[in-house]
């Protein structure tokens, strides 16, 4: 039996990296799945791609830090699919890490434009949704950053990142009542989406994996696991919490 057959998934982010394999999971496992991004060729190549396969997907272009093209993905799930269960929260931004001295203000607001402004307006357009069709999981995508091992982590998107967990808790507060579950997923060094381009350098590598209990990099299929038991019925009793992806990282 499929994990999450009968369910609509709302994905931003998802044309390439993490998102794009959250979206050919939610689909594998039967649920109906929109899903936006920036990267409107990547997407529409998607679309394309998983519906040839059987899986019923929708791109929509998406820019997280703009009202109007989160109204627009959200009636556009609905006009498509009638209703929304699942919203995942997963377009990032993480820019080259320097001193904060050396951080200009530009930076840092985009950052949280795109890291908080983002899951915010996604969970805000999304929750009345959820509230029609009796309940939902919201699921932020965070970080090991918004945890622990400060010293290797860029200011501006380990800030926004534990602004994500601390919004997710008070989510999870708000809307228990509307039986909305809200859960952030808080992933270590994973080989795949925005991390191979930040650790080129084969001793930025050696010192990153050198705090890594496990002595690996996480795999995208591992973080895609706990997301889909998130999105499921499996985990009806888990809100306000914070699943944490990280190879023992945060022990050392």
């Amino acid at each position: 039996m499929t994990l999450l057959q009968g369910k609509v998934a709302l994905i931003s982010g998802g044309a390439s990296g993490l998102g794009a394999a959250f979206v050919e999971a939610c689909a594998e496992q039967g649920a109906q799945v929109v899903f936006g991004d920036l990267l409107d060729d990547a997407g529409e190549k998607l679309e394309q791609a998983l519906r040839a396969l059987g899986g019923d997907v929708t791109y929509v272009p998406l820019d997280v830090t703009k009202e109007a093209d989160w109204r627009n993905a959200v009636q556009r799930t609905i006009v498509c699919y009638g209703k929304l269960n699942i919203l995942i929260n997963n377009a990032g931004l993480v820019l080259p890490k320097v001193p904060i001295e050396e951080i200009n203000a530009q930076d840092w607001d985009r950052t949280f434009a795109v890291n908080g402004k983002g899951v915010f307006l996604g969970t805000k357009y999304a929750i009345p949704e959820m509230r029609r069709c009796g309940g939902g999981s919201i699921i932020n995508i965070s970080s090991l950053a918004a945890l622990g091992q400060a010293r290797l982590q860029e200011p501006a998107y380990a800030a926004s990142k534990a602004a994500v967990r601390i919004f997710t808790k008070v989510t999870a507060g708000q809307y228990a009542g509307d039986s909305i579950r809200c859960n952030s997923v808080h992933p270590g060094p994973i080989n795949a989406g925005m991390l191979p381009r930040y650790l080129i350098d084969p001793e930025a590598l050696k010192q990153r994996m050198s705090r890594i209990p496990l002595g690996r990099l996480g795999t995208a299929e591992e973080v895609v696991a706990g997301v889909l038991y998130l999105a499921s019925d499996q985990s009806g009793f888990t809100t306000g919490t914070e699943l944490v992806m990280d190879g023992g990282a945060l022990v050392d």
